[in-house]
């Protein structure tokens, strides 16, 4: 039986058997309220004090049916009581133990600190995708929330060094300050980032002030719902279709097309290629490539070649973007 169900179950029990022994007393012996709640309770739980006042018979016989049923009533609501707190306990005891061992376990995966609306969206968002994360937060109503979604948590505040290493900070891939208070956001920032110097840190700012303090804080990424939830009103206004078309390409419950953003190293074997080359091999449609120098080209032609230091924006199946380098590695080879 569910525990809290049982809880309920005990708990109307145990009132219903003291209603009925305090009605009783009062009908058939005229006591008063007190009186006959007192002598309920110590009946029902066999103390053995004398009676606060003399039975008469029916009083006698109502004393024997209280006892014979509520004794055994009245144990079975205690102990379903006691059961509740304590097999809760060692629950919540050994489910945390055993949420910390999967965490150590974690490598490549993302620190997301806060669990409000925007974290929640951030986490779901992050495990549609099936990117593994943890999550640090500090309100017991936000951690119950996590929990229930099946979500890996930390008691705590991402500001503290030790909750950080206890995320796996030293394995992690990024870490994602999702808080409501820029201050926090920027503390977490510097902890991250003196732990782990060159982790990837996206940070939420509620304005331009905080996002200038969590640029020299560190963060490589900073979001400003506010701004970023205007600017999407404006184009959607403007550009109705093109955002929808962002939207569908960039929605996890899309596997059929996303985009994603290949970085060339010298080893690459796309270092060297063109365009038209990582199209064929691919079937990936090269959107833009980000050059080295800093330089952003949208739509290159064909016959323009990327080299190492560069980024390619490419766009098609998950399955041919998932590796493009290994996919194309071989074709690229034997051309």
């Amino acid at each position: 039986m569910n525990p809290t169900r049982k809880l309920i179950r005990a708990g109307i029990l145990l009132a219903l058997i003291i209603v009925i022994g305090v009605v009783g007393y009062r009908l058939i012996e005229g006591w008063s309220l007190f009186d006959s709640l007192y002598m309920t309770i110590i009946t029902i739980t066999t103390v053995g004090y004398q009676e606060v006042h003399p039975l008469s018979g029916w009083g006698r016989v109502f004393s024997i049916f209280l006892i014979l049923g509520g004794i055994g009533g009245a144990f079975y609501a205690i102990s379903g009581i006691i059961e509740y707190f304590v097999e809760g306990q060692l629950s919540m005891t050994l489910g945390r133990r055993k949420m910390k061992t999967m965490i150590a376990k974690l490598k490549d995966h993302f620190i997301l600190c806060g669990f409000d609306r925007f974290g929640e969206e951030v986490a779901n968002t992050l495990n549609a995708e099936g990117v593994p994360f943890v999550i640090i937060e500090n309100r017991e109503d936000a951690i119950v929330r996590a929990e229930r979604a099946g979500y890996l948590v930390l008691h705590g505040v991402g500001t503290s060094d030790e909750l950080l290493q206890q995320a796996g900070i030293d394995s992690a891939r990024g870490l994602v300050a999702s808080l409501a208070s820029d201050v926090d956001n920027t503390y977490i920032t510097l902890s991250a980032k003196g732990l782990r110097p060159h982790l990837f840190i996206a940070a939420r700012a509620s304005d331009t002030e905080g996002e200038k303090k969590l640029k020299l804080a560190g963060a490589d990424r900073i979001v400003s719902p506010d701004a970023i939830g205007g600017r999407r009103t404006a184009m959607l206004s403007l550009h109705p279709a093109v955002v929808e078309f962002l939207d569908i390409v960039t929605s996890p419950s899309r596997p059929d097309i996303e985009m994603e953003k290949v970085s060339v190293s010298e080893d690459s074997s796309l270092n060297g290629q063109t365009v038209k080359a990582i199209h064929e091999c691919s079937n990936a449609v090269v959107l833009a490539i980000n050059k080295k120098n800093g330089d952003l080209l949208p739509n290159p032609p064909e016959d323009e070649k990327i080299t190492a230091g560069d980024s390619v924006i490419i766009m098609g199946a998950r399955k041919q973007l998932s590796s493009v380098e290994n996919v194309c590695q071989g074709k690229l080879a034997g051309k």
